[in-house]
């Protein structure tokens, strides 16, 4: 692919006949010769990338495959789609790539990556009908045969067998079966989901997405590796100021709203803080908002996250100042923090300096943070040893049984989907989306009060 400014380029689908012969699901196999605008470059891998974490959290908070299958497909509507019809499938291919680009440059990046991609694959997959599923096998040119009448004949009992053991009905004279060697459908042969003979397995044509499911990972595998050398070996120098930074960027950005400004609620003010402190802040707020009342001081990290957080949620300046000069003067003085903290805070709000209006800090950017000695900034679920972090749970009132789910996924690095349970485990209310920024996890505990409230009056 090449990547340009103008605002006209070549589509890798330019007429109908091309249309047909590209199989609904692409195989990825290399980058297509077609031109790219920057700003796609970025926004589509943005949309994909959605589709992707979407997935990770599905998979993440245990769904099932029925219910994962629903989900790729609502994913892929909302994200995927384009104004023109017609490049839809360029959005799909250069998104791709440019993720591959995203994704190759580390073991634990390519590992995600190579994950949730064939998770994808798998699914969307399985959403086509039997015509376009043999287009895709077609695309793969498997050697594989189906099984003639005479052999399935004399194996039909043994197949009906294995139907009915993974509640299946046995097979009739017009099903399909293919004979593949056993090691290429390790989750079928796991399962207990196909009959094996003489080191072959028998699959059946609604159990062909394992095949080729592993033959599409195999294959990104393989060429994950081959983007990496040539990342490394060029592509990082070569583009260091056009795409490199774009790259180096994507695989930890933020991709929900944007919580500059308080836009669900009104301001909230200095005699409210402390009730909606404990009713409605996240754990990384609220750890810092209780250690800023014991030690009337935080460093600086903990000042910038606390503090656009606060901003976020509809702390005006003037309360602001109020509040930070309220606790800081108890250990510092009136005149040092004037002197060396108020510019800052004026600054946060974007009347110092650049006069930027500086954003709330994401759960991405929190999670990924590295608080030292004396700082209380962070994730607590990432930085917090467990036994700090059960008793922090404890008081903010999780009972005992959540308290297990969410070190369950602390235990396994699933730090926003932990941060997910402790919210539902303290409102009662389910939070599908997930919890991505704190200043969500805010608004959404907001609205379910706000929600309880009204119903009870």
């Amino acid at each position: 692919m090449e990547i340009f400014r103008p605002q006209s380029r070549r589509n890798f689908v330019s007429s109908s006949n091309d249309a047909v012969s590209v199989p609904t699901i692409p195989l990825y196999r290399s980058a297509p010769p077609i031109e790219v605008r920057l700003e796609e470059f970025e926004s589509f891998a943005i949309d994909r990338l959605r589709v992707l974490k979407g997935i990770s959290d599905g998979m993440s908070r245990g769904k099932k495959p029925e219910e994962l299958e629903n989900l790729v497909k609502d994913l892929w509507k909302v994200n995927m789609r384009h104004q023109h019809a017609s490049e839809v499938l360029n959005k799909d291919i250069i998104s791709h790539f440019v993720l591959r680009l995203v994704y190759c440059r580390t073991e634990d990046l390519r590992k995600w990556f190579l994950s949730m991609e064939s998770a994808l694959f798998r699914y969307r997959f399985r959403l086509l009908n039997a015509e376009a599923q043999r287009a895709v096998m077609e695309e793969f040119d498997l050697p594989y045969r189906a099984v003639s009448n005479v052999e399935f004949e004399s194996i039909k009992e043994k197949l009906g067998q294995v139907a009915r053991s993974i509640g299946q009905p046995s097979p009739t004279a017009d099903a399909i079966f293919y004979k593949v060697p056993f090691e290429e459908v390790p989750d079928l042969v796991a399962g207990r989901k196909v009959l094996i003979k003489q080191g072959k397995a028998y699959v059946a044509m609604n159990q062909i997405v394992s095949l080729v499911a592993t033959l599409f990972r195999s294959q990104l595998s393989k060429t994950l590796i081959l983007t990496n050398r040539k990342w490394t070996s060029s592509i990082r120098e070569q583009e260091k100021h056009r795409l490199t930074p774009i790259v180096e960027a994507l695989c930890s950005s933020y991709l929900g709203p944007d919580y500059s400004q308080s836009r669900d609620y009104g301001d909230i003010s200095l005699k409210d803080i402390d009730q909606v402190a404990k009713s409605s802040f996240p754990l990384c707020m609220r750890h810092l908002f209780d250690k800023l009342k014991e030690d009337h001081h935080l460093k600086h990290g903990g000042r910038m996250q606390l503090g656009l957080f606060l901003k976020g949620v509809g702390l005006n300046l003037d309360d602001a100042l109020a509040f930070w000069r309220a606790e800081f003067s108890k250990k510092v003085g009136l005149e040092k923090f004037e002197k060396q903290y108020a510019y800052t805070i004026r600054h946060n709000y974007g009347k110092e300096g650049k006069r930027t209006d500086y954003t709330p800090y994401s759960c991405t950017k929190i999670i990924s943070s590295t608080p030292g000695t004396g700082d209380h900034h962070g994730c607590p679920y990432r930085h917090f040893s467990e036994e700090n972090l059960r008793a922090a749970l404890g008081t903010m009132g999780v009972n005992s049984r959540a308290m297990e789910d969410v070190i369950d996924k602390v235990r396994n690095r699933h730090y926003q989907l932990a941060c997910t349970l402790t919210f539902e485990a303290l409102h009662g209310m389910p939070c599908d989306a997930g919890i991505n920024h704190p200043n969500q996890y805010f608004s959404d505990s907001k609205k379910i009060l706000q929600s309880k409230k009204d119903s009870s009056a």
